[in-house]
């Protein structure tokens, strides 16, 4: 019996190493994107905010308020947080996975 049981274990560890290497790789490749990414809506949120005041000063208020949610919206501080928590949380799974398996 206790044969039959190591090796079930080591089908799991065979079957599971390409799901982690494949996690793995995600993860890698989604931190590269997001970094880029967060490079340029950072210039570019920095663009919209300086519109966004502008409006605010010279033309309708409103359009002024929606601009400086559209920049907070593309700023690190806003959509690329939720991608690094989204992020963070597939890095979990890998974990548990691998303690679960391997552990």
């Amino acid at each position: 019996m206790r044969i039959v049981l190591f090796f079930l274990k080591l089908l799991l560890k065979i079957l599971m190493a390409p799901v982690l290497l494949a996690l793995t790789l995600f993860i890698w490749i989604c931190v590269g994107i997001v970094y880029l990414s967060g490079l340029v809506l950072g210039l570019v949120s920095t663009i919209i905010a300086f519109l966004g005041v502008v409006m605010l000063i010279v033309g309708p208020r409103q359009n002024g308020i929606i601009a400086l949610v559209m920049a907070f919206l593309i700023s690190p501080f806003g959509l690329p947080m939720a991608a690094i928590w989204l992020l963070g949380k597939v890095q979990d799974l890998k974990f548990a996975i691998q303690d679960r398996v391997y552990g």
